[in-house]
């Protein structure tokens, strides 16, 4: 795979990292020509490295879905969110793009070679502001975020402890006028803090992919596939889940079924493959 330099910027990439700081001077590319990326709607999904498996499983479920809708997932190719993000947008056939905290020769974490090799070869792209040879200094990382954040039309964090480094990219969000987007999380559990205090000031609160498209203003097609229940009480939660109603106990709650009732109609749907737990008593159409 040859590696290209672009420089200058193209009018597609300009507007989007021609004015942040600080500046980006160079741009070099591995895959696919990155405006035609950008020609698309993107949103980074970033997270904790250590992904938690409520984290794991919401991570899987909206970069997923929002890779099938035609939405760019892009993200750092970093441990956790970051590479869950990525593959979970190549298993849906959708497009991800990784910007790196180093040169395109030096791919980090090691580990995660085959990962950028497959985002290269199923359409994507690699993207890095450093040469062949630069030294990946720990600033890097945090100056990686900001093009994440650049070149993202929104910045979804999904699970942060309270001073996780994917805050920084959702600073760089608010510093760059981008819509912020946050996953609520237990309110007890550490890798969730960040996030809640982010939905605390004002991010916008993501429970499932129909809520980003909203905010992007993209046409949603949920609904036009989903399952059909076999009975009233199947149906009552499907439609639920298409409204975006994804935890247990706000379904039952909603439902107005006794709990009997309730599990049973979960657990024949779930049978059925009509719908799937995504751990921490929560769930999601298939």
């Amino acid at each position: 795979m040859k590696v290209k330099q672009m420089l200058p910027f193209s009018s597609d990439v300009t507007p989007k990292i021609g004015n942040i700081l600080p500046p980006v001077k160079h741009l070099y590319i591995q895959g696919c020509n990155v405006n035609e990326l950008l020609a698309r709607p993107c949103v980074a999904i970033v997270g904790s490295r250590k992904a938690s498996t409520y984290g794991t499983a919401i991570t899987t479920t909206l970069a997923g879905e929002l890779a099938r809708a035609g939405v760019v997932i892009i993200s750092g190719l970093a441990l956790g969110v970051d590479s869950i993000a990525h593959k979970a947008a190549l298993d849906a056939g959708g497009l991800t793009l990784a910007v790196l905290p180093g040169s395109l020769c030096n791919i980090y974490p090691a580990n995660h070679q085959g990962l950028a090799r497959r985002i290269v070869a199923q359409g994507g792209a690699l993207v890095t502001e450093y040469p062949e040879g630069a030294v990946t200094y720990p600033s890097n990382f945090i100056a990686r975020n900001r093009i994440i954040s650049a070149l993202s039309d929104a910045v979804l964090v999904v699970e942060a402890a309270e001073r996780s480094g994917s805050l920084s990219t959702a600073n760089f969000a608010l510093e760059q006028g981008k819509e912020l987007l946050a996953v609520p999380g237990n309110v007890t559990s550490p890798t969730s803090a960040g996030t809640n205090n982010l939905i605390k000031t004002g991010a916008h609160v993501i429970t499932c992919a129909e809520d980003v498209l909203h905010i992007l203003g993209i046409a949603s097609e949920a609904g036009k596939h989903a399952p059909k229940g076999s009975t009233p009480a199947e149906q009552m939660l499907i439609d639920l889940l298409i409204a975006g109603v994804t935890d247990g106990a706000e379904l039952l709650a909603r439902s107005k079924l006794g709990v009997s009732q309730f599990n049973q109609t979960l657990t024949m749907l779930e049978i059925r493959g009509h719908i799937r737990a995504l751990g921490a008593n929560c769930w999601a159409l298939q």
